[in-house]
């Protein structure tokens, strides 16, 4: 890194990576990888009693899966309490925090007596108190002026200080919270970026104000990233929205396409080509140009995306993919010769089971029957094409062109005739061009389905 900036994510291994946060990770390397800058990782993992192992081990794992390599070594803020503490003391010292007993409760039986407004009330500013059970250290806001600064996606945003409770840094249980870690640490790894989510825009003052008081120099330059919501442009919700990175990759998303259409979110290039290389999207990508609007996470756009990468992957690595989906020797041999004629099709690799499911004996899907058996032509449909096929050259373009003939001697569209014929052979309405699969499945095994599918339909 030759340009000296720095910028960082810092998940919380609390929960598995979701799409909030992999959205920030992906715009804080875009803009390293853009303006020469490190790339740095740092865990937040100071609430033992919430943190688990393995909700790591699933954040390092996911941004390995979309291709967000971090430079150097994690940190890790269980590893530097010694530093928070140090941090509070000074604090202390200078008389820019103070020792709090009250509880909850307390403070909300407080302001309903008075009727003030929600939040501390600095109760404990003139006790003197000192530490002890039960007692947080919180930080006293100053009680006039502004804190404010120049966000690179927002513009200008200030706060006034009279509107910023006194705001606790250690909690009763000795730890340090969000704001006097983030502080202490960001110092220490010199960031000089904090690209994050609009969520922690009212944080940023107790940020901004803890670093003044610790002394600390020229604060981090800001950006803060829009709000992704769903379809009812509510907030993305892990107890409402399927947000787990872990679970679009199992359903068969591409890391390419993932990484692809998370960078549009609040982002569009200056060409309007948004299915691009991420190499061309480092280069056009500028926080400045950030939305701060929310942006809708839409799966069906995603869906797309994915769907359009499949088909730029070469056949074999492609097929080489798809087998990870594909269970059954008699599947993944038929996934290696009728391949690309999935590929062009499926959207997502986690639909290829339902491509090659008719191999051992047609699907179970009773709308499709029904669907395509009420035509009136579907039982003639199925006679002709017994007829048709039983002494044909057992070729593709021979079994359409059969096909074709029948649909002209029934007076119908080949459309209409098509459905009896691949539901009695695959159980499903739609799936791999039908030609192409009677010649793949054989001569025997086709007429044995299509008798079977007349004798069912009566």
């Amino acid at each position: 890194m030759t340009t000296g900036l720095r910028c960082r994510f810092a998940p919380s291994p609390t929960g598995y990576l979701h799409v909030g946060s992999a959205h920030s990770a992906l715009c804080n390397w875009l803009f390293s990888r853009a303006n020469d800058a490190a790339f740095l990782l740092r865990i937040e993992d100071t609430d033992a009693e919430r943190n688990r192992p393995e909700l790591t081990d699933n954040i390092l794992d996911m941004l390995l899966w979309l291709g967000l390599e971090w430079d150097g070594e994690p940190l890790r803020q269980s590893d530097r309490f010694d530093d928070y503490r140090s941090a509070a003391d000074r604090l202390v010292a200078q008389r820019a925090a103070y020792w709090c007993d009250c509880t909850s409760e307390q403070v909300q039986a407080r302001n309903k007596k008075r009727g003030g407004k929600p939040g501390y009330d600095g109760f404990c500013r003139q006790r003197a108190l000192g530490p002890g059970p039960g007692r947080a250290l919180r930080f006293r806001v100053p009680d006039e002026g502004v804190t404010g600064w120049d966000d690179l996606i927002r513009g200008k945003v200030t706060f006034d200080n009279g509107d910023i409770e006194d705001f606790v840094v250690v909690r009763a249980n000795g730890n340090p919270t969000f704001f006097l870690a983030n502080a202490v640490d960001d110092e220490a790894m010199s960031i000089t970026h904090v690209v994050r989510g609009e969520d922690h825009v009212n944080g940023t003052p107790k940020y901004l104000l803890l670093r003044a008081a610790l002394g600390f120099g020229e604060p981090p330059t800001f950006a803060h990233l829009p709000l992704l919501v769903n379809a009812q442009r509510k907030k993305l919700s892990k107890r409402r929205d399927d947000v787990s990175m872990a679970s679009y990759r199992e359903r068969g998303f591409l890391p390419e396409a993932m990484r692809n259409y998370l960078s549009l979110l609040g982002w569009g290039p200056p060409d309007g080509v948004e299915i691009r290389p991420i190499d061309e999207i480092v280069e056009l990508f500028r926080l400045e140009d950030v939305n701060p609007s929310p942006a809708f996470f839409d799966v069906k756009k995603l869906e797309h995306v994915n769907g359009e990468w499949i088909r730029r992957l070469d056949e074999d690595d492609f097929i080489q993919r798809a087998l990870e989906f594909i269970e059954g020797d008699r599947q993944r041999d038929a996934l290696r010769a009728l391949g690309p004629l999935a590929q062009e099709r499926v959207k997502v690799l986690g639909d290829l089971p339902e491509y090659f499911d008719w191999l051992d004996e047609p699907a179970d899907d009773q709308r499709s029957w029904d669907k395509a058996m009420k035509l009136p032509v579907a039982g003639a449909a199925l006679d002709g094409v017994i007829v048709d096929y039983d002494d044909a050259p057992w070729a593709r373009d021979e079994l359409h062109a059969r096909f074709m003939a029948l649909a002209e001697r029934l007076e119908t569209s080949p459309s209409k005739l098509q459905g009896p014929i691949r539901v009695a052979v695959t159980g499903r309405l739609v799936g791999l061009p039908l030609f192409d699969l009677l010649e793949y499945l054989g001569r025997d095994e086709t007429l044995a389905r299509l008798r079977a599918g007349r004798a069912r339909l009566g």
